[in-house]
């Protein structure tokens, strides 16, 4: 099947939304779609739970903190029975934290398969509509490598997202609560400056603010790079990839050429860049890391030194002492979270990204508001097919077709010719619904009653049967019937194959996948059948053959064929031309060559 240029297609692509959309607007866009969809009660239930959880979490926490300060001022006095009593309540306060967090971390988990099943869902779903693949592939810089955003990316910012969001609502929990602990223990302890005795109301709250904002924003300067870096990271792990799996879809061509250092080389260049920015990363994650580390052991003894003064000055007892440098780790933590977590983070907003560009890209592929004018498609009050004054263009208003004008009724057999690049197996993706870019109307026959015969027909993975009963099920048909048609187009030796599972696409030559073809038109028996070179792979004996189940079991059927291949004009009763005018290529009917003379 003839594809037109992709640097023609390509050259007005349109903007998607996504493109200008900070990670607020990108959150919002996901967070709507999610709310209007059927998981989305689930998922909020999930949420709750999960909130309420936490809540007794930090609460536990509190009561931990708590328990510190009374256990080391029974250390502090030497009182051993309270010692003793103490730990009994340790291990209680500890089991009952126990059970918050294993069931904290269960419904994280059942939270991120939520929130993965329905982001998959939801972006197969409109990628998976009609045509919006084939759309997508034509007209889109998405177009490279769904699988990875579907898969992989989804995977990452789910999982993502849910560590990412636990962790800070955790922290800002934990926060609010210790920050309360710190003011207080901060009551009535002066601090001396030169000389001079100085009270500064909740000191160890502000020291430890300043300490963590000016961490944050160390992390911040650094490892801003990091969110660009991993975005591209994830585009060349995803061309990497792609160039392995066509080695192994083309493994056979490849072999007969004897390309394999050729391919080796390309697979290379792939893993080169992959490799490059893996070490561009490994420098910015270990400059991150020093802010990081660093940050994060000063807190070993910053805490003790902050609280000092209370101890010498008597205002604070051991315990206090020791509550003051929990509470003080624990603010600490919650506000190290950002620190901690910058390069995650960064990670995170790459997968949001690529998630949400690729998700607007398959919106919007349908949107056709930039183009000046589209081919309108509705339905033959006859059931004829019609061409009214149909045009085809590229995307950058390049003309394909200037007009196409023609009627085709029921039981008709057409032959479409024209030289290479002509449009002909475009026409045949604007009967399809494939291909709006154009004018015109064209009038189709019922969909149901059409089928598309490619050059090369596709095969899906599964058994045979469902390969050749696609895309219906298998199940609709009796293992009888199936086994009749597979005989009618000479591939009676794969009958007793109909519930085997294999790579039909491999093991199949492509004859025999052209012949699987047909015999799919035997079971489904459409009244139009639309071929786009759906003969070229076959000898001449076979192709007669295909071609002898118009004469019989689908005499009525329609035809609309496109093929370069000489013979064919036999098998139908009238051509069309695409002939080059002074005003571009126009169809017109093709007279009948003279018989020639003895």
């Amino acid at each position: 099947m003839n594809r037109p240029p992709a640097e023609a297609l390509l050259a007005n692509r349109p903007k998607t939304p996504a493109d200008g959309m900070n990670v607020g607007q990108e959150l919002r866009s996901l967070t709507k779609a999610l709310l209007k969809s059927k998981a989305a009660r689930r998922i909020l239930i999930l949420i709750s739970f999960l909130v309420g959880v936490l809540i007794l979490n930090v609460i536990g926490e509190i009561r931990m903190n708590r328990w510190q300060g009374a256990f080391f001022r029974a250390i502090e006095q030497k009182n051993l029975s309270d010692v003793a009593n103490q730990s009994a309540l340790f291990v209680m306060i500890m089991l009952i934290l126990l059970a918050f967090v294993v069931t904290q971390n269960w419904l994280l988990e059942r939270l991120k398969i939520r929130l993965r099943a329905w982001l998959t869902h939801h972006l197969m779903d409109e990628w998976m509509k009609p045509g919006h693949a084939y759309r997508l592939n034509m007209t889109s810089e998405e177009r490279f490598n769904p699988d990875q955003r579907i898969q992989e990316d989804v995977r990452h910012f789910s999982e993502m997202s849910g560590d990412l969001g636990l962790g800070a609502l955790r922290s800002t929990l934990m926060l609010i609560s210790f920050v309360g602990v710190l003011w207080i223990m901060s009551r009535g302890i002066s601090l001396n400056f030169w000389g001079h005795s100085v009270m500064i109301p909740g000191y160890m709250v502000w020291f430890a603010l300043a300490y963590a904002a000016l961490g944050s924003w160390m992390a911040a300067r650094v490892g801003a790079p990091l969110i660009s870096m991993n975005e591209e990271r994830y585009t060349r792990e995803a061309n990497f990839r792609y160039s392995l799996v066509r080695i192994s879809d083309n493994a056979e061509s490849i072999s007969f050429y004897g390309g394999e250092k050729d391919e080796r080389r390309i697979a290379d260049q792939y893993l080169n860049g992959v490799l490059d920015i893996l070490r561009t990363l490994s420098f910015a994650n270990a400059r991150l890391t020093w802010i990081a580390c660093g940050h994060g052991w000063l807190v070993v003894i910053l805490p003790v030194l902050v609280a000092l003064p209370g101890y010498v000055q008597g205002k604070l007892d051991f315990g206090g002492l020791m509550m003051v440098v929990g509470a003080f780790n624990q603010v600490q933590q919650s506000l190290r979270w950002f620190v901690e977590n910058f390069a995650k983070i960064a990670d995170w907003r790459s997968s949001l990204h690529r998630v949400v560009v690729f998700r607007e890209a398959v919106l919007t592929v349908d949107d056709y508001e930039s183009l000046p004018e589209t081919i309108t498609l509705s339905e033959h009050e006859e059931k004829h097919l019609e061409f009214d004054k149909t045009s085809i263009t590229l995307m950058d208003g390049q003309v394909v077709i200037a007009e196409a004008t023609a009627l085709l009724k029921p039981g008709e057999r057409v032959l479409l010719t024209g030289e290479s690049g002509s449009g002909k197996s475009t026409l045949l993706r604007a009967v399809g619904g494939l291909w709006p870019w154009g004018g015109g109307r064209i009038k189709l026959p019922p969909k149901n009653e059409m089928m598309f015969l490619p050059q090369r027909p596709y095969i899906p993975l599964g058994t045979l049967g469902a390969a050749l009963a696609y895309p219906n099920g298998a199940n609709q048909w009796k293992k009888s019937e199936m086994e009749r048609c597979l005989k009618r187009v000479n591939l009676l030796s794969f009958s007793n194959m109909l519930g085997e599972t294999e790579r039909w696409d491999k093991l199949m030559s492509l004859g025999q996948q052209q012949r699987l073809a047909f015999a799919r038109l035997l079971l489904h028996k459409p009244k139009w059948v639309f071929l786009d070179e759906a003969t070229s792979a076959l000898d001449d004996d076979n192709q007669a053959l295909v071609m002898s189940i118009f004469d019989d079991e689908l005499a009525d059927c329609a035809i609309l064929s496109v093929a370069h291949r000489q013979g064919l004009e036999k098998y139908h009763r009238r051509t069309l031309h695409l002939t080059q005018t002074h005003s571009g290529r126009v169809l017109k009917r093709k007279p009948k060559a003279a018989p020639a003379r003895s």
